[in-house]
């Protein structure tokens, strides 16, 4: 007999796990929209052990939207460089331009 899945339970011990067991990682311990949000561009085809320096430097390079909006793409492919699948970083510095239009 196949047992019934609870949900509920399994959420609950999630969490708890989570809990236990989370990393510090600095965009978990903010609200501010920029910083999540390059956060989630660097981690996409890229391990935290790794993206985590990037992201540190990515944002004493480029610390607000208006800042990367006015860099000099080459200068945040430079930036990004070691990191790979560069689209992610043209895509990001375009809509960095379109959000401040």
């Amino acid at each position: 007999m196949i047992e019934h899945f609870d949900a509920i339970r399994f959420r609950k011990q999630l969490i708890s796990w989570y809990k236990k067991h989370k990393r510090n990682l600095p965009w978990r311990d903010t609200t501010d929209f920029y910083k999540i949000w390059i956060s989630e561009i660097i981690l996409q085809q890229t391990q935290v052990a790794q993206g985590h320096d990037y992201y540190l430097r990515f944002l004493k390079q480029f610390p607000n939207v208006n800042v990367l909006a006015s860099a000099s793409e080459q200068e945040v492919l430079n930036a990004w460089q070691g990191l790979g699948y560069y689209t992610r970083a043209i895509n990001l510095h375009k809509a960095a331009k379109q959000i401040i239009s």
